[in-house]
């Protein structure tokens, strides 16, 4: 079991400070002030363009952010390699198709922005409320972006929340036809190091070691399949056997079909 980081929220300017006031109330963590000195290991901080993670210290990485607008989330959507691109094919775009998907481990957002980009409807749904404010900020300011914003309101959606709780939630008419599961992986030592990203997330969310029991659920709630995203050398989830399988270099999608 993962310790919880010690996280404060923190903001840039006094203009910010009611909406600073409000996360802090949202999110049950304490404020930092010039009067408050919270000593915490993980600011959220409020910026006057957008909401960061930061871990401070010496030799901290650079803050994390959802930003869909530029960066490897536009060039994803604009040079990504469309319908042909692995991830497309994982989830069974084919044709005009556009399947609707839930992401019960949404994490920042990158494939679900994918999937959208290319047409299906997205259900977003994340356990961490830290990270799921991350997202929130990313896709608000997404939505108001003139090229993506109407496509980012008419087919993403965000839910806080527990992914296993969610899809067992759901009444039979709102069953997805695609589950895409991202579960996040257990550390190796020998590993190379992760990302920034990934280590804060990991920090934040801890590995998901109830990813099989997600995955059974899963398989009770998609129409057409479930996908799994591992990476190339990771064993399977435990359960039933994928269906199929489609290997890239570093990474490996596991799917399993429903049939009617």
């Amino acid at each position: 079991m993962v310790t919880p980081p010690t996280i404060a929220v923190a903001f840039e300017s006094p203009a910010m400070l009611a909406d600073a006031v409000a996360l802090a109330a949202e999110l049950a963590l304490p404020l930092v002030t010039e009067q408050s000195l919270v000593p915490a290991i993980y600011w959220l901080f409020l910026t006057g363009e957008r909401l960061e993670l930061r871990k401070r210290g010496a030799g901290a990485p650079g803050p994390v952010y959802v930003d869909f607008t530029a960066g490897v989330a536009d060039y994803r959507r604009r040079f990504g390699g469309g319908r042909q691109q692995p991830l497309a094919r994982a989830a069974g775009l084919k044709g005009v198709a556009a399947p609707a998907v839930v992401d019960p481990t949404a994490g920042l957002g990158h494939d679900a922005f994918v999937l959208a980009c290319l047409g299906c409807q997205v259900r977003l749904i994340e356990r961490s409320p830290v990270i799921a404010a991350l997202l929130r900020d990313g896709l608000q300011r997404a939505a108001q972006d003139p090229d993506i914003g109407k496509m980012v309101i008419e087919r993403l959606s965000l839910h806080h929340g527990n992914g296993q709780d969610y899809l067992q939630g759901l009444d039979e008419s709102q069953w997805p036809d695609v589950i895409y599961l991202d579960p996040m992986y257990p550390h190796r030592r020998k590993a190379a190091l992760a990302s920034k990203e990934m280590r804060l997330l990991r920090a934040l969310a801890g590995d998901d070691c109830d990813a099989p029991e997600l995955l059974a659920v899963a398989l009770t709630r998609a129409r057409r399949r479930v996908v799994v995203k591992r990476p190339r050398l990771a064993p399977v989830l435990s359960g039933p056997a994928p269906d199929a399988q489609i290997i890239m270099p570093n990474t490996r999608f596991d799917l399993y079909l429903r049939h009617p």
